[in-house]
């Protein structure tokens, strides 16, 4: 007599064949939705940068850019500084706010920890009016290390960079 179909040991095996490739395949997943979301909050804070910098020389005002609660993976609002107090002064009209949910770690080092203030001119200022450069970390989940870096230059340029290295600043933020 012709059998057609399969037995059930070959059924099993290819069952179990397909639950470890799953297995695989979702843990890859998982790494590229991971990598995804820090190239993404990368882009995003670098834009966010460009434009508060725009704004500044559009209106001819001083315009800060702060981490919502001191935590940039939490987003960020454009304001502009009529008063000269910046981000402390509640009547500075919002421009941008943007909000991130704080999936991804991101570590500014020591000038741009919260703050990034633009003067009419473009130019990075701290408010004693010294410049203000430095580099916003994009930290890999569970690592000291640094996926993307945002670096704002003291001219106000700003640039993306997707160099991975070990970085101090993100040891501290887990």
């Amino acid at each position: 007599m012709d059998q057609r179909g399969f037995s059930l040991m070959e059924l099993l095996a290819a069952l179990a064949l397909l639950g470890m490739l799953l297995q695989f395949g979702a843990a890859s997943l998982g790494q590229l939705l991971i990598s995804n979301r820090q190239q993404e909050m990368a882009q995003g804070l670098a834009s966010g940068l460009r434009q508060a910098r725009s704004e500044a020389i559009l209106r001819h005002t001083t315009t800060v850019i702060q981490a919502q609660d001191d935590d940039w993976g939490q987003g960020w609002r454009i304001i502009l500084d009529v008063s000269g107090r910046g981000p402390q002064d509640s009547d500075n009209p919002v421009l941008v706010e943007h909000l991130a949910g704080g999936k991804v770690v991101v570590v500014g080092n020591r000038p741009v920890k919260s703050f990034v203030r633009f003067s009419s001119l473009g130019q990075p200022l701290l408010p004693s009016g010294a410049f203000q450069a430095g580099t916003l970390h994009i930290c890999a989940s569970e690592q000291s290390t640094s996926q993307y870096q945002v670096v704002l230059a003291r001219t106000g340029r700003v640039s993306l960079r997707s160099e991975q290295a070990g970085q101090a600043v993100c040891a501290g933020s887990d």
